[in-house]
């Protein structure tokens, strides 16, 4: 039984168990699904692959295992088959009956660790599969435990990208890798008879000839970046001949899988790019049943990360028809909306797109019939609120969709939805019952729009503590999301969470300012060269807004926090009459220097947004620099800033640190050398939650938190 927590803490936050989505088997009766939780009491994690019976919504564990991960049905029954990673940096692929947990087998062992598992059966008894993993300079699978160590730590580097988020970059690459799972014949004298073995791996990028070509798209690709079926791999790659670090522009690869076990040439591979001028980054390619026709997102702007993404329709790879959904004359594409994934339903027959849409994450349906001519009023919308993370077919041959979401106060909600009639909802299961296990609940949650600059509407979501009382007056708390091409949506977030704030007894605002997505590609692109400009002049008059029309909310007793452009915006705040109205700041990993961003790894980000490079436009870098106002800089500033942070190097963080000290301003420096430009060790991430939590309940007059951050395991504190 699921206990409510008398209070949502960080350590409940952090501590919760966080589920992935879920995939139903054929039969549309269980659901697989991975979980982990992390105890503050022993100091471990736990790891688990369960398995939800959809009727009852009563779940089993399947294991617990450390190294076991992406649990797929093999279509046999109940039968499951996972990966498990082992200490010798070796993969096995293990075999289970989902009834009969007890009953697993290893089906093989490849010699290195793959990740990001997809299978599709073949014929029965006969399954594909491809994982990612990383290639040797030779084409053959990298396993860091066998690499010989350098009798050097020296690196040398002769073009872009020295390193990527938070490592150096490497000899080795991502690749797509792909084998057989093969059942042995029913027969006495054979010990594997009726159990599925592993073929061996191929590796899809090697054996294309595909000099250059890296897939998944580090650092974040995944499962996204490719799709299989019986007869092909489809699969996106940046184009090798472009510098990755000044460049965004993207090729389609279709591959097909003529056998299972190797290729016997290289030109059978097709590669899919640049359609009418669509020059940018390309995402969730996706491939139909029968492994005839693509579909994709593509951008049309190289060089632009957060570029509006057109869906791309490939009736047949082999030929050079391809179709831009709502394609308009004036090359902007009749849809506003920029979508961020896709898949096919309803037997290929329609396309499920996923995209943000005014805070929210919503999930449309497209019929195919008509795609050439199709127009946006065409699209059926199937959810309304929250936010859609996955979806997948109920079952085989149903038309109904099994939906995984989240929401600010639900952190993992699985449905059932049809798409004939969307508002007809089967709730399958919500991890913490509509978010009652945490003590929170919707009706927490309240959204708000004001005028912003050049009067455009700005929305906001607005979350209050679980005990509000009307008639109360609360101390705000100002969120500012990275980004900056980003936005505050309804979605359960375990590093920027506005509920738990709000459960400290803070009204937490939560605005979209210019740039943030979901609110038609014009606003989005309306950051550029106005970092500090209109999206500034947004939060001025959200703040106008906040104190006029919100009357529980003392802004008298304000603090913000910022992370990554919000950090910037911290800074550049702080040096801006804004700045005077708040009690205390908060910048992680923000922006101290513009020049600064030099040092960053993916350059093609400062060259958009700041519209050239510094030797041609240096009026546009100077402008909008923090670093230029520091004279104004007065109120209460905690900075956290991590090592391994390559994005925006440390040296900003200090930076900011040794202004405010040097200025005498009541200021704190929190870093961490094990995390990059995100807090994810739960210990790690307890103390910052910890140490921001204290800091601006300091100086709004809360509480501070029960248990203060131990400056002495692990942490040195000096002071002078």
């Amino acid at each position: 039984m699921a206990i409510r927590s008398m209070r949502f803490t960080p350590d409940v936050l952090l501590g919760a168990p966080r589920r992935s989505s879920a995939v139903p088997n054929t039969a549309g009766t269980l659901a697989v699904y991975t979980q982990t939780s992390y105890s503050f009491e022993s100091h471990s994690k736990t790891n688990e692959i369960r398995v939800l019976d959809i009727d009852s919504g009563q779940s089993a564990l399947i294991t617990n295992d450390p190294g076991a991960s992406n649990p797929q049905w093999l279509g046999d029954k109940d039968q499951l088959v996972w990966l498990k990673t082992k200490g010798n940096g070796n993969t096995s692929f293990i075999v289970g009956d989902a009834r009969e947990v007890d009953k697993t087998y290893m089906a093989g062992t490849v010699p290195g660790p793959v990740s990001d598992l997809k299978i599709t059966n073949i014929e029965p008894g006969k399954i594909g599969f491809a994982v990612s993993g990383k290639a040797n300079p030779d084409g053959s699978l990298y396993n860091p435990h066998d690499a010989k160590k350098p009798y050097t730590t020296g690196k040398l580097y002769t073009s872009l990208f020295v390193r990527h988020w938070d490592a150096y970059v490497e000899p080795q690459k991502n690749a797509i890798w792909y084998g057989l799972l093969e059942k042995a014949p029913l027969s006495p004298a054979r010990r594997q008879a009726g159990k599925y073995s592993v073929s061996g791996l191929t590796n899809l990028i090697a054996v294309s000839g595909l000099n250059g070509v890296e897939s998944p798209i580090p650092p974040f690709g995944g499962t996204g970046d490719f799709d299989i079926s019986p007869t092909a791999i489809v699969f996106i790659a940046k184009d090798p001949d472009l510098d990755p670090a000044t460049h965004t522009a993207c090729s389609c690869y279709y591959a097909p899988m003529f056998s299972w076990t190797g290729m016997s040439s290289k030109d059978s591979v097709c590669r899919v790019q640049g359609f009418k001028g669509l020059q940018g980054a390309m995402s969730s390619p996706v491939i139909t049943s029968d492994g005839g026709s693509i579909a994709l997102l593509a951008m049309q702007i190289d060089g632009y990360e957060s570029d509006k993404n057109r869906i791309l329709y490939v009736p047949n790879p082999w030929n050079a028809e391809m179709i831009e959904v709502f394609e308009s004359s004036d090359g902007k594409g009749s849809w506003q909306l920029s979508p961020s994934a896709i898949s096919f339903a309803q037997g290929d027959q329609s396309l499920l797109i996923n995209v943000e849409e005014t805070g929210r994450g919503v999930l449309y349906d497209l019929p195919l019939h008509n795609i050439r001519s199709a127009k946006p009023d065409a699209l059926k919308q199937l959810t309304r609120s929250g936010y859609v993370n996955d979806v997948a077919p109920a079952a085989a041959n149903s038309s109904k969709l099994f939906v995984s979401g989240s929401s600010l106060v639900d952190n993992s909600l699985w449905t059932i939805i049809d798409p004939a009639n969307p508002d007809d909802v089967r709730v399958v299961s919500s991890n913490s019952r509509s978010g009652s296990t945490f003590g929170l609940s919707s009706s927490q949650v309240d959204e708000t729009w004001f005028r912003g600059a050049e009067d455009h509407p700005v929305h906001a979501w607005i979350v209050k503590p679980s005990n509000f009382k009307p008639g109360e007056k609360y101390p705000l708390a100002y969120l500012i999301h990275g980004g900056p091409q980003g936005a505050w949506n309804d979605q359960w977030s375990t590093r920027w969470n506005p509920a738990v704030f709000a459960e400290q007894g803070y009204v937490v605002i939560t605005p979209n300012p210019t740039g943030s997505t979901g609110y038609g590609q014009p606003f989005t692109d309306g950051i550029r060269g106005e970092w500090g400009g209109r999206p500034y002049e947004d939060l001025v008059k959200g703040f106008e807004h906040i104190e006029q029309q919100l009357k529980y909310v003392d802004v008298t007793r304000a603090v913000a926090l910022g992370a990554s452009y919000g950090g910037y915006m911290m800074n550049w705040i702080q040096g801006h009459p804004l700045g005077r109205k708040f009690k205390a700041l908060v910048t992680h990993d923000g922006v101290f220097s513009m020049t600064s961003q030099l040092a960053s790894e993916e350059q093609y980000f400062p060259l958009h947004d700041l519209k050239g490079p510094i030797w041609k436009v240096p009026e546009n870098w100077a402008k909008w620099d923090p670093s230029r106002f520091t004279e104004n800089w007065s109120t209460p500033h905690l900075i956290i800033h991590n090592e391994l942070d390559y994005r925006l190097t440390i040296a900003e963080g200090l930076a900011a640190f040794n202004v405010l000290q040097m200025r005498g301003v009541d200021s704190a420096f929190l870093t961490f050398p094990d995390e990059n430009h995100w807090v994810l060790n739960p210990e790690n991430s307890l103390l910052w939650h910890r140490t921001v939590i204290n800091w601006i309940n300091k100086h709004v007059g809360l509480p501070t938190l029960s248990e203060e951050p131990d400056l002495s395991q692990g942490m040195a504190s000096m002071s002078v």
